[in-house]
Parts: C-alpha cells; sequence; structure tokens
C-alpha cells in the first residue's frame, strides 16, 4: 500500500495529547493544504478559525459539551460555510449576490467539511492526531457569538489536532457492502440489515453500552440514549434559527 493508504485505513480518532505544541509553519502547511481542497465553482465560501488561546479554548468547551479534547489539543479548528467575504466582492465589483437561501448556506457547508477532510488527512500525514466533533451545529448561536462571526457565516464542523499521547482502538465501520449502490440505490431486506450490523452489536465494547444503558438492543442507545428526537428537534430548531439570523432564509 501506499503511503497515503496507510493512512486512511489506519486512522482513528485522537482524544488525549501530548503538550508539544503544533508550530505556525506547520499548522499553515496544513491550511495551505486544505485549501487547495475543490470547491463549488471556485468560490471558497468558508472560512476557518484557528483557537490557540487558552481562555478562548475554556470558553469554547461548554458549547461542545465539554469535551476535554477542545481545552486538551493545542489547536482547535472551527470549519464555517461563509458567504459573507464573496457577498462582499460581489457588491464591490458591481455585482448583485443572490445567496441569502438554503441552498448557498449548503453550498458553503459542503465546501467548508471538504477543506476540513483534506485538512485532517494533511494532519495525519504529519504524525498528528485529530478529532472530528461533531457538536458545532448544536450550539451554531453560541459559537457564532464567542467567535463574532458576521451575518453570512456559520460554523458547521471543528476539528481539534496535537500530538498523539494515546494510540486507541480504531472505531468499527459497517463493511463495504453495506454503503456501495451499484448503478441505483438498492434498498435493504431486513436480512441485509441483520448482515451488516452483525459486527457492531456483537463487540464488547457495543454489549456494554447495551447493558450500562439498561436498553435491550444498541439501537435503542442510539435512539433513546444518544441522539433522541426530542434533542434533535430542540437542536434543529436552533440551527434554523441560525440561517435565517445569518441571512440564509430570507429567500
Amino acid at each position: 500500500m501506499t503511503d497515503i493508504s496507510n493512512i486512511l485505513l489506519g486512522r482513528r480518532t485522537i482524544r488525549k495529547y501530548s503538550s508539544k505544541t503544533v508550530d505556525d509553519k506547520l499548522l499553515y502547511e496544513l491550511l495551505m493544504m486544505g485549501c487547495r481542497t475543490s470547491t463549488t465553482g471556485n468560490m471558497q465560501v468558508y472560512s476557518i478559525i484557528i483557537t490557540r488561546d487558552g481562555k478562548k479554548k475554556n470558553d469554547l468547551a461548554p458549547l461542545h459539551f465539554n469535551q476535554g479534547m477542545i481545552t486538551e489539543a493545542p489547536v482547535v479548528l472551527t470549519f464555517c460555510a461563509d458567504f459573507n467575504r464573496f457577498n462582499r466582492w460581489c457588491q464591490m465589483r458591481k455585482a448583485e449576490p443572490g445567496y441569502d437561501n438554503f441552498l448557498s448556506f449548503m453550498t458553503g457547508a459542503i465546501d467548508a467539511l471538504l477543506v476540513a477532510q483534506t485538512v485532517c488527512i494533511a494532519a495525519e500525514s504529519k504524525g498528528l492526531g485529530i478529532c472530528y466533533l461533531g457538536t458545532t451545529t448544536y450550539n451554531a448561536n453560541k459559537i457564532i457569538d464567542l467567535l463574532k462571526l458576521p451575518k453570512g457565516v456559520v460554523p458547521v464542523t471543528t476539528v481539534t489536532i496535537g500530538w498523539p499521547s494515546e494510540k486507541p482502538e480504531q472505531p468499527d465501520r459497517l463493511p463495504l457492502e453495506a454503503v456501495i449502490h451499484k448503478e441505483t440505490y438498492c434498498d435493504y431486506s431486513g436480512q441485509d440489515i441483520k448482515r451488516y450490523y452483525k459486527a457492531k452489536e456483537e463487540r464488547k465494547d457495543s454489549q456494554q453500552f447495551v447493558l450500562e444503558n439498561n436498553k435491550e438492543t444498541l439501537a435503542q442507545v442510539f435512539t433513546d440514549v444518544r441522539y433522541k428526537k426530542e434533542d434533535n428537534i430542540y437542536f434543529s430548531k436552533i440551527l434554523l434559527q441560525v440561517l435565517k439570523d445569518q441571512g440564509f432564509m430570507d429567500q
């Protein structure tokens, strides 16, 4: 396998970091590589907020449910959908921007996520560890205030970067056949579902999750504990309000 194959197939989430710093030269090299990512129409409608300051990380932590990576990692990157910069360029060049709509938010969000993933791969290629935090959109309104994001900018994901102080087990993945469809989507039979989720359900850690949460199945841990409907609805309302406040639901 090539080096990149080893990196991608061997990747794991790093939540614990050493005290060694990530110097600016290396960080900006990673960001430069990330910013070569393909984007919609080559517009680059994203921005990246670098957080290194200890106090600022402490302020960010509760907005990410106090996950320890935020304060322990030397670098926290918040990737944002950003039409503010592009809109201003259009206006300064006698062009009327029409990006006050949900499609434009999706365009910026996709751009930001593509860049985030490229930065992650670049970081791992240098021996750094990364952790993706899915909590960014939950408290997007508070992150906007803390990071002083103007109208037209919405945070969509956060990544911590640092030198690993652990080598955890790789997270499990569904078999490739579970996610690949040839030519058209082929819906799943009950037997398919059983087969594809069998290994996940039989893992010792999965069985422990079921036991400690007093549930009957692993699926119930997801639906009743980790990602509950009422939480999904609550945070959906917050995000929809954020999109309205930031100018992406005007049309």
